[in-house]
């Protein structure tokens, strides 16, 4: 696996990747983005990350500029031509180690820019819009995080993409300067506030809580729990991964709800986790100065991570508590 770049369907080294000084997306963040991550060399719900990338799109007003599957040839393409330039590396790698390794998994970043045009806000200025394609290598978390769990802050903040709610667009000027307090903190994630004090999302992901069900709701065969996260009404990115772990709680009994969550109801959960593309499932056992459940990663988000590494074709794939 090696490092490389489309741009308008061609592909380059990245050292020879160019756009041009003048495109919007450089000038104003005037574009919107999609990050993927590979299973097994294959990218994960390739189609469900380009359909929320043209609504980003229609939001905004940028119009796709090829058709969406044709965008889905090039995104496989590009990983395919990735992949084959690693391979002798690789190979050799392995042939001198006397084993074979394990295929690395890639990460994959789709932007689409307004295009290029002279200086002004007015974006009837921009010309075609632009496409971009990036291919490397997956880095996961290590997995002493998912064993012990991180700590959040939470921050209250206002964030570019509220001007266009459910669109995932490239401003993360909010969210990169509430994770630099998050990890000045000696937090990995911040959790963002709304304006009444409700929590929304991470600056990367979403928030899921564990509760126990109402007592009159508990059975014999009832798990006696019940998932919680803010709904989209509330102004989040719906996110991808989030809707597959909502499916297999739901396969695993646990009923979910789309509430608002309040900071009580957070600090009072048994369990707390995070959610994205890269990360999968991560644990939350502290919250600012509080410490959420026992203070160890929780059964229920360990089983929910085991069932989404099934739904996504890893299962057998060490889980990331396993890893070092």
């Amino acid at each position: 696996m090696t490092r490389l770049v489309s741009i308008d369907g061609v592909i380059h080294r990245p050292e020879e990747a160019r756009v041009s000084v003048y495109d919007r997306g450089f000038l104003y963040g005037d574009s919107v983005f999609e990050t993927i991550r590979t299973y097994g060399g294959e990218p994960f719900a390739l189609e469900e990350h380009l359909a929320r990338l043209e609504r980003s799109a229609e939001r905004i007003a940028i119009a796709l500029p090829i058709p969406r599957d044709e965008l889905g040839r090039e995104v496989v393409a590009l990983l395919r031509a990735a992949t084959a330039a690693g391979s002798a590396g690789a190979t050799a790698g392995s042939a001198s180690a006397g084993s074979s390794a394990a295929p690395l998994e890639s990460t994959i970043r789709v932007m689409l820019t307004r295009g290029s045009g002279p200086l002004g806000l007015d974006p009837s200025l921009a010309g075609a819009p632009l496409r971009v394609i990036l291919v490397e290598p997956l880095k996961p978390l290590p997995g002493g995080l998912y064993r012990e769990g991180i700590a959040v802050v939470t921050i209250r903040t206002q964030r570019a993409g509220d001007a266009a709610p459910g669109a995932k667009v490239s401003n993360y000027l909010e969210s990169l300067l509430a994770l630099r307090e998050a990890r000045a903190a000696g937090a990995h994630e911040a959790l963002i506030l709304d304006p009444s004090g409700h929590v929304v999302e991470g600056t990367t992901s979403n928030v899921f809580l564990v509760e126990r069900r109402p007592a009159a709701h508990e059975g014999a065969e009832d798990p006696g729990y019940m998932l919680i996260t803010p709904p989209r009404e509330a102004g989040i990115l719906v996110g991808i991964t989030r809707a597959h772990v909502m499916h297999v709680a739901g396969e695993l009994g646990m009923p979910v709800c789309c509430e608002p969550v309040t900071m009580a109801r957070l600090l009072a959960a048994e369990e707390v986790f995070i959610t994205s593309s890269l990360r999968e499932i991560v644990p939350v056992v502290r919250v600012d100065a509080h410490t959420i459940g026992a203070g160890v990663p929780g059964p229920k988000a360990r089983a929910l991570h085991a069932a989404f590494r099934r739904r996504v074709g890893a299962g057998a794939m060490p889980l990331p508590w396993e890893t070092p």
